[in-house]
């Protein structure tokens, strides 16, 4: 199976690594990647030309929200009604399922959550949780409701939202759609093997992390959300914490005709039709 809607990686200085790149080459997953024009030989070294999308700017020193809003004007401008936006970081994907987890080997990963996704008609954000926080042996849902979504995103192109600021973008962006009222769906049944921040070179290293990095990014996002993010220190560095639970009263819409399962009955399953 394949994703029905684009794939795109954001990518900066990891020509060498290229990640999620090897993990959907892998997968047989069509995707683009999207890069700045001073790094096009070294990717196109490594990786078919024909997927490569050049950036019209470099080194705007904004990490990577410039290229995230063009991304998004891209996939609007050939049609589509969402897109995927993927940091390049991303070693492979997992189903977690009965206590157990399998890495898919193709994408039928996407194509699970867009074919949920697709049944509401007020969530414009959506994607796989971190590997590492979805643990093995214990009582998850399949998947968090009105929440971050983060590194490996399925986002509706009919919003007036953009990507912004300079630092947490995904929180930010995860913020202001649930304080519009809509949802957003973080997967634990779909998971991404995404590395941990600042454990790869390239990427934003050298333009946000270093020196007082960690807390301009937290202060960042307090600054835009004061009313949920707060500051604290974990694992020995600065985080932001946010407050989610005012969004608990968002709920799931469906659209018109759509037809889920929810609780069981003799036949094992009963469905439920929206009609108006």
């Amino acid at each position: 199976m394949k994703p029905r809607y684009s794939v795109y990686i954001i990518s900066k200085g990891r020509w060498e690594s290229r990640l999620t790149s090897k993990a959907l080459e892998k997968m047989q997953v069509p995707y683009c990647i999207v890069i700045e024009p001073q790094e096009y030989d070294s990717y196109a070294a490594v990786i078919d030309p024909a997927k490569i999308l050049v950036l019209p700017f470099s080194n705007l020193g904004q990490g990577s929200i410039p290229a995230r809003n063009w991304v998004w004007e891209h996939s609007i401008g050939i049609g589509a009604g969402r897109h995927w936006i993927m940091d390049d970081n991303i070693g492979w994907f997992e189903r977690l399922n009965k206590n157990s987890k399998h890495r898919f080997t193709d994408g039928t990963v996407f194509a699970m959550m867009e074919d949920f996704v697709d049944r509401y008609e007020n969530v414009p954000m959506a994607g796989p949780n971190y590997r590492f926080l979805a643990k093995q042996r214990q009582a998850i849902p399949p998947f968090y409701l009105n929440t971050r979504v983060y590194s490996c995103i399925l986002l509706a192109n009919n919003v007036t939202h953009r990507w912004r600021g300079r630092y947490n973008e995904d929180t930010d962006l995860s913020i202001r759609f649930l304080k519009d009222g809509y949802c957003t769906i973080l997967f634990n049944a779909c998971l991404a093997a995404k590395q941990m921040t600042m454990t790869m070179k390239g990427g934003n290293m050298d333009e946000l992390y270093k020196d007082d990095g960690r807390y301009q990014m937290a202060l960042s996002l307090q600054q835009q959300h004061p009313d949920v993010v707060t500051i604290t220190q974990k694992w020995g560095r600065w985080q932001h914490q946010v407050d989610y639970r005012p969004f608990k009263r968002n709920r799931l819409r469906l659209k018109p005709g759509i037809e889920i399962p929810t609780e069981p009955n003799e036949y094992g399953m009963k469905l439920v039709k929206r009609t108006t």
